[in-house]
């Protein structure tokens, strides 16, 4: 990454972290903590890593991720809509009545969400199925979610780790927020 790139996703981190600060305040509630302590993550991943296009969110051969700790949907809205995938001006309406960006993400309301969450401890198994049927497809697109440190005390966090280590998951990437 040259230091170009590099500061240019400095600059995405930040307007992410605005993105979860306005969205979280005009809420009146929400989880801005583990928003912004993934903000870097998210932003890497939609702008560096991810193959997706917010043109064609269902596109088959996109990357998917899975945010498992999903009360941190507020980065990820943020992340989402300044990737392209919505108006960035909808952020304000996160929690509120009738909006379709509720505390925790949903697959059937926000364009770029690939699995609903809530509880923790989940996304991991979700992902891992994702990967399999990716091989099984022949497809040679990457799986990503994001864990927070607490949920991998969570035992079907360690089954599903010994799941995709047995069934040698190369396309599957799973990231821990330390809440760094």
């Amino acid at each position: 990454m040259t230091p170009q790139e590099k500061k240019q996703l400095q600059v995405m981190a930040c307007k992410v972290r605005m993105g979860v600060i306005e969205g979280v305040h005009a809420a009146k509630s929400g989880h801005p903590g583990g928003s912004l302590s993934a903000a870097d993550m998210f932003t890497y991943l939609y702008f560096k890593e991810l193959r997706v296009d917010p043109k064609n969110p269902h596109w088959e051969d996109r990357d998917r991720f899975v945010l498992s700790k999903g009360h941190t949907a507020p980065g990820l809205y943020a992340t989402l809509a300044l990737r392209g995938f919505f108006p960035v001006e909808d952020l304000v309406t996160l929690r509120k009545m009738g909006s379709y960006l509720q505390g925790h993400p949903n697959m059937n309301t926000v364009p770029g969400v690939d699995m609903s969450t809530g509880s923790l401890g989940q996304g991991i198994s979700v992902a891992c199925g994702m990967a399999l049927a990716s091989r099984f497809k022949k497809r040679d697109n990457r799986v990503y979610t994001l864990l927070g440190d607490g949920e991998i005390q969570e035992g079907q966090v360690w089954e599903a780790c010994m799941f995709a280590a047995h069934y040698k998951l190369d396309n599957l990437c799973v990231i821990i927020d330390n809440n760094g």
